[in-house]
């Protein structure tokens, strides 16, 4: 018999172990109280029915101490896909932030973390979970990942780390939120439809920048959703930079009315448009987004993100930011038609990487050489986004369905006006066609924030998304 050939290196399974948490204990002065606080660090195990260890799931958890037991409990992550949760944690939730400029910009290195006075463990306990390939959570190996690497996947693994966290710190009889940003919401909704069935109810659900419909944002060829639906931020952003003026609630007001009535139903004559309607649009758009008529002429009246992205501040030989577009960004050349990096990401990525790093090993003594994966790296197969013939990903249905089956949920929906990667009137598009019973959409509460995808980087909205967030989760309960 032919000798046994050792495994590739790809095809090598990691050894998997369970672990006992870490357990650190805090204190934070928060106005004139000192709040006291337990973090349980470690790893979650997903397991098969039939015990086979398949993932790890790194958290971190914050209890507050001498608390009631049937405290709120809120499960909390970022998005991505292949964002660990770091983001929410260092940036608004935890009680400890990353310091930044009050606007949100990227100081100078070396970063620290500070002290949060606007921590909502003042309202809840929180938990941060970082899905299979983000942070520190990894699969027995790159095979066994792709069950997780996916819309369906994603959302029944995070849904199990849920019900063992409830079950192995008996917070079954707890009130329940979930908090998620970006691609998180997308989970969030996900999830709140798929527990509901397993038992598990949520007071509330906490959607930060939302995308829900992922039809809302394809700029491809058939679909004029998303050119209609980023109109207002193209306008919000351009008033911000100084190319349109005038009151921007005005100004939005009157986009988000153009957008909605003639903007759609010009775009949908396609080819059939008249002479008269083109150049009544392409005035229109052009007023509205401070672009050129000509661009906007030379784009078929419809300016997809990068291009908008690249041509606004393009006399300046500037970018706009996609998460953000406050942040300004430097390209090489002002050519071209994308632009070679986010600046808002990349402005606060250092930041936020540094000090997870130094927060977990230092502060919540959690020993490892693994790499803490930020956003992208640990996920080793293309994301699985579904059958083509189900259409876009839309979890949405899944949150009305979680609605109908627990009337009692709420849902708090916050958005910054200068995001341009989920923006806010594509998510009030999303939120008036779920097809919601009358008789519960008061229980959805919208808050709108002058900043971006991330608008908690920005101390004024930091403030007031804590203090909406808590009359809400007093509400919930």
């Amino acid at each position: 018999m032919p000798e046994d050939k050792p495994l590739e290196p790809q095809e090598q399974k990691r050894s998997l172990v369970e672990e006992q948490p870490v357990i650190t204990r805090h204190q934070i002065k928060i106005g004139s109280e000192t709040l006291k606080y337990t973090v349980t660090t470690g790893m979650m195990p997903l397991k098969t029915e039939f015990g086979e260890h398949e993932a790890n799931v790194f958290f971190i958890a914050y209890t507050k101490d001498g608390a009631r037991k049937k405290r709120p409990l809120m499960f909390s992550f970022n998005g991505g896909p292949g964002s660990a949760s770091l983001w929410l944690h260092l940036g608004a939730l935890g009680p400890k932030r990353v310091r930044l400029l009050d606007d949100g910009m990227m100081p100078a290195p070396p970063y620290t973390l500070v002290d949060n006075p606007q921590s909502w463990l003042t309202e809840t306990d929180i938990v941060f979970l970082d899905p299979v390939g983000t942070g520190y959570s990894r699969p027995v190996d790159k095979e066994t990942g792709k069950k997780f690497w996916g819309v369906k996947g994603d959302i029944e693994s995070i849904g199990e780390v849920i019900r063992l966290y409830l079950t192995r710190f008996e917070r079954w009889d707890s009130p329940l939120f979930l908090v998620g940003e970006s691609y998180g919401t997308t989970r969030a909704a996900g999830l709140a439809g798929h527990l509901i069935d397993k038992g598990i109810a949520f007071n509330g659900i906490v959607l930060v920048s939302s995308i829900l419909n992922f039809l809302t944002a394809r700029f491809i060829k058939g679909n004029d959703l998303p050119y209609i639906l980023f109109l207002p931020t193209y306008c919000a952003t351009a008033h911000f930079h100084g190319k349109i003026t005038g009151r921007l609630r005005d100004l939005l007001r009157d986009c988000e009315h153009f957008a909605a009535g003639e903007y759609t139903q010009l775009l949908a004559k396609g080819d059939t448009i008249t002479a008269a309607e083109k150049k009544r649009l392409i005035e229109r758009v052009s007023h509205f987004t401070g672009l050129s008529k000509e661009f906007v002429d030379n784009c078929n009246m419809r300016v997809n993100i990068h291009q908008f992205c690249k041509e606004l501040l393009r006399d300046e030989k500037r970018t706009v930011g996609r998460l953000d577009s406050r942040f300004k960004g430097m390209d090489a050349l002002a050519t071209g038609e994308v632009p070679e990096h986010d600046p808002s990401i990349t402005a606060i990525r250092p930041p936020y990487t540094s000090m997870i790093n130094d927060y977990i090993r230092t502060q919540l003594n959690y020993i490892t050489d693994l790499n803490y994966n930020v956003l992208g790296e640990g996920i080793e197969e293309p994301w699985d986004w579904g059958n083509a013939r189900d259409g876009y990903p839309d979890t949405s249905e899944a949150l009305r369905a979680a609605f109908a089956k627990n009337p009692h949920m709420r849902v708090f929906v916050a958005s910054g006006y200068y995001d341009l990667a989920t923006p806010y009137f594509a998510t009030q598009y999303t939120l008036a066609h779920m097809g919601l019973d009358p008789s519960l959409r008061d229980r959805i509460r919208t808050e709108y924030y002058p900043a971006g995808h991330m608008m908690y980087v920005h101390t004024k909205c930091l403030a007031d998304l804590k203090s909406h967030v808590a009359e809400f989760i007093e509400d919930a309960v």
